[in-house]
């Protein structure tokens, strides 16, 4: 009787934990659901550094099982993720492997040649991304998914989850501004995972002429929108830890100004500063250097003056959203300089014409935001049907 009474309350213990307890497992592990697929074929695999399973690259752990994996799809930053931001990379071969690696990008995103897609017969995808709509790699999924649309060729996504899926924030790309950083009509924070947004973009015919390939997404278990996830390896050079990843719907658009986010210090997109900004305002003192992954990094050199966003707390953070705070502040306390503030690249980034005037106006960061809600509001009904995950 008395082991029958702790065999019932260690049940109910077990009914009582949290979901967000479990661990999630990304696709990459469901062997099960995706081994039977790739059997006796040959596989052309896209991934990167964080393609990684149990600490081992899938790559490896496909050759170990005697897997035909032909080649190698690598994005920006390269298959071992150590290029800057918009570097040439280079096709070649992996040396820890001899599979061919053949590069989409070399400086912006570009389609994968015909004779590439004739050296394999199905797409595995596994790769981390962080859910903005100018973080390129879906940009380059995008196009293999169009690629094998064109040529017949199967496309299987080993889904992974959103670090920043728990919220949709920004507006909706306008496509006059479709660029290397802005390739779907979507908020700048689309709240989805890359599986999802693949079954979104055949769902919404928005490939080139309407195209659809054949998509084969392998779910995450355990995972919803609302679980935190701290992805297990830095996404690229630039983005080494949560923080980063949590501050970079707010920071990047500084990237189309003349003030550093930090690249080329040990705080990329955790902190920005400009010489010229009065350091009473901003205590924060950094001086950008050449590293690797930031070559050549904005204000190179020179003595930053600004604010360290590093400290702040995960729940803060999380429930921040966009905050055009920082880049509103720093126009109007570089205005009075002369220097000239926003370039074209703004308009790719935040993917509007509205929000420039409105910064220079006088409006607020709360006065731009209520301009998308609208936006937010739309999109999230119309994805709904591609959604693999609960939101809540």
């Amino acid at each position: 009787m008395r082991t029958k009474r702790l065999l019932t309350l260690l049940l109910l213990l077990c009914a009582l934990l949290p979901v967000q307890a479990q661990r999630v497992i990304p696709g990459d592990e469901r062997t099960n659901l995706y081994y039977p697929l790739i059997e006796g074929q040959r596989i052309a695999l896209f991934s990167n550094h964080t393609g990684m399973v149990a600490g081992r690259h899938l790559l490896d752990i496909l050759l170990e099982q005697d897997f035909n994996v032909t080649a190698i799809f690598s994005p920006e930053h390269g298959f071992r993720g150590r290029a800057d931001a918009g570097e040439h990379v280079a096709s070649g071969t992996d040396p820890q492997t001899g599979v061919p690696i053949l590069s989409l990008y070399n400086g912006r995103e570009q389609r994968p040649s015909p004779q590439s897609m004739r050296q394999f017969d199905v797409l595995l995808v596994d790769i981390q991304d962080v859910g903005l709509r100018y973080y390129t790699y879906y940009i380059t999924l995008c196009r293999l998914m169009d690629a094998c649309a064109e040529h017949g060729k199967p496309v299987i996504i080993l889904d992974r989850p959103n670090p920043n899926g728990h919220y949709v924030d920004g507006p909706v790309l306008d496509m006059k501004h479709k660029s290397g950083v802005g390739w779907l009509p979507i908020p700048v924070v689309h709240g989805m995972t890359l599986g999802e947004l693949a079954r979104m973009v055949n769902g919404e015919g928005w490939l080139p002429q309407g195209r659809t390939c054949r998509l084969t997404v392998v779910p995450c278990l355990n995972y919803t929108h609302a679980t935190p996830y701290h992805v297990p390896i830095a996404p690229s050079p630039n983005l080494p830890n949560m923080t980063a990843i949590y501050l970079y719907p707010s920071l990047c658009y500084f990237e189309a100004t003349p003030v550093s986010v930090g690249r080329g210090t040990d705080k990329p997109f955790q902190q920005y500063g400009h010489p010229a900004l009065p350091e009473a305002e901003y205590p924060c003192a950094f001086t950008p250097r050449s590293l690797p992954g930031a070559k050549n990094p904005p204000q190179q050199g020179h003595l930053c003056h600004g604010k360290d966003l590093s400290r702040l707390d995960e729940a803060t953070l999380r429930a921040k959203g966009i905050d055009l705070t920082y880049l509103i502040e720093a126009y109007h306390d570089l205005k009075p300089t002369g220097k000239r503030f926003f370039t074209s690249l703004f308009e790719k980034l935040i993917g509007v014409d509205y929000v420039r005037p409105m910064i220079e106006q006088g409006c607020t960061a709360d006065e731009i935001r209520a301009r998308w809600q609208e936006d937010v509001r739309q999109f999230k009904e119309r994805r709904r049907p591609y959604l693999l995950y609960n939101e809540e």
